[in-house]
């Protein structure tokens, strides 16, 4: 894959359809973006969790396009798609002929319920141990040929857990597979994977058996020409574990440890994160969903570990975000909003720091300079604000930071100096030689330093977090740059160092 700036997008929000996203890239953030991970564009991209419940995950719905115009995508950028692993819709054919034929159907193994998990039964110990992103069991009643049953469901009552151990399982993934790899996909991102093995007697999350089940499924899509991206919100040492298995894992401990630096003042938690995260990592401040808490925080099945912030620490984070969007975000997170994820804030990342144009440029000069391949929402690529009419007409949480896009706020917010700055700022991380190179971090009292280093090309960023403020230096053809304001003096392309 390229090591450049990716684009984090749905197609329906920020183009209107998979070829509008392409045209999108191409005339507004022209050299910005050298991949871009497409939201869930399945049948249907609008369902009740965004297109993350396919009814079809092997077609693009023909509102959005088609596989044609997802390898035209692809033929430009590095293109990242979505393997949604764990569930399917409750409207997916294949749930809907088990629930009308019971075991006459072909896909009668293809979903899990609480009897095929536990088939002595489950006593109060094994239910409780069950780690979910959701408040309650993760059981739906349904009548299943005329039988009442209760099926596994991780996320929500539309979205059914499939057994991935199953042969029907097995081959519905590989059905998926093979139709991104027909598309010219570079990298499947697996959603949710960290649920898909239920294991009793366990937290049925990230357990030995799931890693077991990701190094296949890895492999699988290895074979198919594709790299692999895996998904989870977990203790920090697990994403460790996880980044030495997979070709790519995610840093979503970086978000929150950048909004408490740039915050409070204090590197070091972040410091300690820089000493042993994996570099193979996507980085990201802000995705679809919200801004971590788990990922920092001590670990929800063994709280003996630490996280890399304290519980007061996590506290004051929250509140702080809360505080810096006038409640706005108190309003979309936890039991206040539907389809809530109880370790995540929802807020846009620019609101969560205020709506204060140079630490959001500082946050993502930061990003842009820790090791591994840096992706930006399309939200935040526009430094948006939160959309509490969205969140008004949904109830939804997370829609507070999904806005609808038409081509004329596109380019409106392009206008705006902190876009255009963070425009350059991808540029330049995308065409600097330096960052093919060697990398460097140093903490200082109240601040840090991070560099790059490949032969004569360097690069440096310094950050003095208490004051909010960052100083960027680099090397082109005319000798060393500097700029001490990324607002009103970003850098753009560098051709050469």
């Amino acid at each position: 894959m390229r090591n450049q700036v990716q684009l984090i997008a749905y197609a329906d929000r920020f183009g209107g359809s998979v070829a509008g996203l392409q045209e999108v890239l191409d005339t507004e953030f022209p050299g910005v973006f050298g991949g871009v991970h497409v939201l869930p564009f399945f049948v249907p991209f609008d369902g009740a969790d965004a297109g993350f419940d396919p009814v079809d995950h092997t077609q693009v719905d023909a509102r959005l396009g088609t596989w044609d115009d997802v390898a035209a995508l692809g033929a430009e950028r590095d293109t990242v798609v979505d393997v949604i692993v764990n569930h399917v819709s409750a409207d997916s054919a294949q749930f809907r002929d088990w629930i009308e034929r019971g075991d006459a159907s072909s896909s009668a193994d293809m979903f899990l319920t609480m009897s095929a998990v536990f088939p002595r039964g489950a006593t109060e110990e094994d239910l409780t141990r069950i780690y979910r992103p959701r408040p309650g069991l993760p059981f739906t009643p349904v009548m299943v040929a005329g039988r009442r049953r209760l099926v596994w469901t991780t996320f929500t009552p539309q979205q059914v857990d499939v057994d991935v151990r199953s042969e029907r399982g097995q081959a519905y993934l590989g059905s998926v597979l093979d139709a991104l790899a027909s598309a010219r996909v570079a990298l499947v991102r697996l959603d949710a994977v960290g649920y898909a093995v239920k294991t009793p007697g366990t937290s049925c999350f990230m357990t030995s058996e799931t890693l077991a089940f990701i190094d296949d499924l890895t492999a699988q899509a290895r074979r198919r020409g594709m790299e692999v991206l895996v998904e989870v919100h977990s203790h920090y040492e697990r994403q460790v574990e996880i980044g030495r298995r997979v070709d790519r894992v995610y840093d979503f401990a970086l978000p929150p440890l950048v909004i408490h630096a740039l915050t409070t003042g204090d590197c070091r938690p972040l410091a300690e994160w820089m000493a042993v995260r994996p570099t193979n990592a996507i980085t990201v401040l802000d995705t679809h969903d919200g801004i971590g808490v788990v990922d920092v925080a001590a670990d929800p099945d063994d709280p003996s570990k630490p996280g890399l912030l304290t519980p007061q620490q996590v506290d004051a984070l929250v509140e702080g975000i809360h505080l810096r969007t006038d409640g706005q975000s108190r309003a979309a997170t936890g039991y206040a909003a539907s389809n809530l994820d109880i370790y995540q804030v929802n807020s846009t990342f620019y609101a969560a720091l205020g709506s204060d144009d140079l630490r959001y440029l500082i946050a993502r000069a930061v990003q842009f300079f820790v090791p591994g391949i840096p992706q930006v929402y399309y939200v935040g690529a526009l430094a948006g604000e939160d959309d509490m009419e969205l969140l008004r007409t949904t109830g939804v949480g997370r829609d507070i930071n999904r806005h609808h896009y038409t081509r004329e706020e596109i380019a409106r917010a392009g206008a705006r100096p902190v876009v255009r700055a963070l425009k350059g700022l991808a540029r330049f991380r995308n065409t600097h030689p330096a960052f093919g190179g060697e990398f460097s971090f140093d903490a200082a009292e109240r601040g840090f330093a991070m560099a790059w280093r490949d032969g004569n090309a360097s690069t440096a960023l310094e950050v003095d977090a208490e004051l909010g403020a960052a100083t960027l230096t680099w090397t082109d053809r005319e000798g060393t740059r500097t700029s001490r304001d990324l607002l009103a003096d970003p850098p753009g392309d560098v051709a050469a160092g």
